[in-house]
């Protein structure tokens, strides 16, 4: 049997279709599993080893995109897949599911192209409390796959075999040991504003985590078009704390894989609800995690129980969760009123309860 996935576009939404593969091997034992993927997410199932095949789709601003997705499609059906999963549910993935001629094509119902597939799942268009791995494990319900079990079937990603070696090698060059020096990695970027926590909100966490402990390096790490602003973060800091912020690693940059590895030597990470959360959650490091127009619920890390996560909201707003196509209050309250000490207690307590620290 041949079971094609397509997901498209975004890091984190690929992160949660990850536990859909380990799952489907139980269901079928022997199974051929293809993924269809865009670019900038392909190194979170490049190296899976449940998967048999990743195909990169050609990214959707590319020049001759048009092109590449009929070559793409001609491939898809000369494979002759049985099942395909369209767990995106856009315009270019419904079109590549009914391209590839699949007998059971199974997606979403949405207004306009539910005929591109043999069987439909309702998708509740609400922000409801109930994870992304949740909603799309709506559409393992026609194979007869089990319910969802973080414990079982966690995200997960493999960091390509030389990235350990390489973040080893740019830590060491910024003069860090991790068995010597515990590691704070703070994503400080988002590419939607709705999810950019304040740059003074940076600069105040910052300064508490280095300021608690003078063998603490904490490494700041961004998007590449947000190189910028962390650095300006940084020299704030700096500014701030003299030389107490001796221990502040704002100038290595890892690339996704390197990321993956980099949690496997790290205390702690905290970031808001973009890629690299989703990346650190298919680790054991602990994760602080600071949610604005997004829930906890639809997003925080799925995981084993048995490790730490804490999220950090407002639950008194009327607004959350929203669109995040314009916020109604128009100060980004969701994100902007949560204060650094907030963040900086959950930061404590998650070292403390992973007994990173002793007492």
């Amino acid at each position: 049997m041949k079971i094609l996935l397509i997901r498209l576009r975004l890091i984190g939404d690929v992160v949660f279709t990850t536990p859909i593969f380990r799952a489907l091997r139980r269901r079928f034992p022997g199974v051929h599993l293809s993924y269809v993927v865009e670019p900038h997410a392909a190194p979170i199932v490049a190296c899976n080893p449940n998967l048999d095949e990743v195909i990169v789709a050609t990214r959707p601003d590319a020049k001759g995109r048009l092109a590449a997705d009929l070559r793409l499609a001609r491939r898809l059906r000369a494979t002759r897949y049985d099942i395909v999963l369209d767990l995106h549910g856009g315009p270019r993935s419904a079109l590549l599911a009914w391209a590839s001629g699949a007998p059971r094509r199974i997606g979403y119902t949405v207004k306009g192209r539910g005929w591109m597939y043999t069987e439909q799942v309702q998708r509740d268009r609400v922000l409801r409390p109930r994870h992304s791995v949740v909603n799309q494990w709506d559409l393992l319900s026609a194979l007869g796959v089990e319910a969802p079990d973080p414990d079982r079937d966690p995200t997960e990603m493999v960091a390509p075999a030389a990235a350990a070696g390489s973040v080893a090698g740019k830590l060491s060059s910024a003069g860090v040991e991790p068995g010597r020096h515990p590691l704070v990695v703070v994503h400080v970027s988002a590419g939607n504003p709705f999810r950019r926590w304040p740059a003074a909100s940076f600069v105040g966490l910052l300064s508490a985590l280095l300021e608690a402990d003078s063998a603490r390096r904490v490494v700041v790490v961004s998007g590449p078009s947000e190189r910028t602003a962390a650095q300006e973060i940084g020299a704030r800091v700096r500014a701030t704390l003299g030389g107490a912020a001796a221990g502040l690693i704002d100038d290595v940059e890892f690339d996704l894989g390197e990321l993956r590895a980099l949690m496997d030597v790290s205390a702690l990470f905290i970031g808001g609800d973009s890629g690299p959360l989703h990346v650190a959650g298919t680790s054991g490091v602990p994760v602080v995690g600071l949610y604005g127009p997004t829930l906890s619920a639809r997003s925080a890390p799925w995981r084993p129980s048995r490790f730490v996560t804490e999220s950090v909201e407002l639950s008194d707003l009327e607004c959350r969760p929203c669109d995040q196509r314009r916020c109604e209050p128009g100060d980004f309250r969701c994100l902007g009123s949560i204060a650094p000490g907030r963040v900086a207690e959950a930061a404590e307590r998650a070292l403390k309860r992973a007994g990173s620290y002793g007492d």
